[in-house]
């Protein structure tokens, strides 16, 4: 896909961010009259339990804002006669819608037993094997996938062989599943993701990849459209819904571009977020019961640790500009 200009992303922002905002706002009294609460972990932090009752799925909006909007987007290029350049974009899309369905029927399940357990890891971690290999397979058929990746800080390639194929599957359910366990403070995921957009935005046009450029302008809008409601003390939770599409965009862009690394890279608080719950898990298996963090995910040992929400959502913030810069810089 090639760099459209400035004029064009400023536009697919715009509109993206002012139709999140309109959907969320007809969205939350919806959610309201329908019950559609958030529950309430009773082992997390013991301030949380004062958003029981705050409404979830509020993903629904932005995913519809920014699905109407790239539709407009492929209308222009198809009447332009540009539509091989849609094929590897239209597959990312795809590839987050059906994850996002993962998670509402994951918040569908949870509203309906009220209580904050919906499909089991195991059902959920399979489906999203099953999208990723789905998209494996898609992208290969189109000729959109080789087994060489983009490394940073390097004009160079690594040719991974067969090894490209289980790598790209651990990929693609890491950071969807990364993104899903970063959802846990008002505020943070949407905060995080925007930082990480415009980074797409910039590095797009840096390294000549017109896809990362569209979808950091949809991903812009959408992010700070959500957060206009879902800032500390948030009026709606995106729930799996909203964090499963976001971690399959990410995840599938990079996967299509060819550059994991640089993805994993700028979005680096997420893998210390899943690093951070699975360490937790080894370190408590391997002590008997001892615990490496008061809690995880990381975001609430720091709240566990006294820190308030909007403190933690700066924190996480400024470490994902700083490392989205260092990868802008080494591109």
């Amino acid at each position: 896909m090639k760099n459209e200009g400035i004029f064009t992303y400023a536009v697919l922002f715009l509109l993206t961010l002012a139709l999140t905002v309109v959907l969320e706002a007809v969205l939350i009294p919806t959610l309201k009259r329908l019950r559609a609460a958030q529950p309430i972990l009773e082992i997390g932090p013991s301030w949380h339990l004062s958003k029981s009752g705050t409404p979830t799925m509020g993903g629904l909006a932005f995913i519809v804002a920014l699905l109407a909007v790239f539709l407009l987007f492929s209308a222009c290029l198809l009447w332009r006669g540009e539509q091989k350049s849609l094929t590897g974009a239209a597959l990312v899309v795809l590839y987050a819608v059906l994850s996002g369905a993962v998670g509402f029927f994951d918040d569908y399940r949870k509203l309906v037993k009220r209580e904050n357990k919906g499909l089991g890891v195991g059902e959920k971690y399979m489906l999203q094997l099953l999208l990723a290999a789905l998209l494996l397979v898609a992208a290969k058929a189109v000729g959109l996938l080789d087994t060489a990746i983009y490394l940073p800080f390097s004009a160079k390639r690594l040719e991974l062989g067969l090894w490209y194929y289980p790598l790209a599957l651990l990929f693609l359910t890491g950071i969807v599943n990364a993104l899903n366990l970063t959802d846990g403070v008002d505020g943070l995921l949407g905060g995080t993701v925007a930082v990480l957009a415009a980074f797409f935005l910039l590095y797009g046009n840096a390294v000549g990849q017109g896809i990362f450029s569209l979808f950091g302008a949809l991903l812009l809008g959408a992010c700070l459209g959500f957060l206009v409601f879902n800032h500390h003390p948030a009026k709606v939770f995106m729930g799996d819904t909203g964090s499963l599409f976001l971690g399959g965009m990410v995840g599938g862009l990079g996967l299509i571009s060819a550059r994991p690394l640089s993805v994993l890279g700028g979005g680096g608080v997420f893998v210390i977020e899943a690093a951070s719950v699975l360490l937790q898990v080894l370190y408590f298996k391997a002590t008997g019961g001892k615990r490496l963090f008061l809690m995880a995910p990381l975001h609430h040992h720091f709240e566990k640790k006294g820190f308030s929400e909007n403190t933690v959502v700066l924190m996480f913030t400024a470490c994902t500009a700083l490392l989205c810069a260092v990868f802008l810089w080494g591109r």
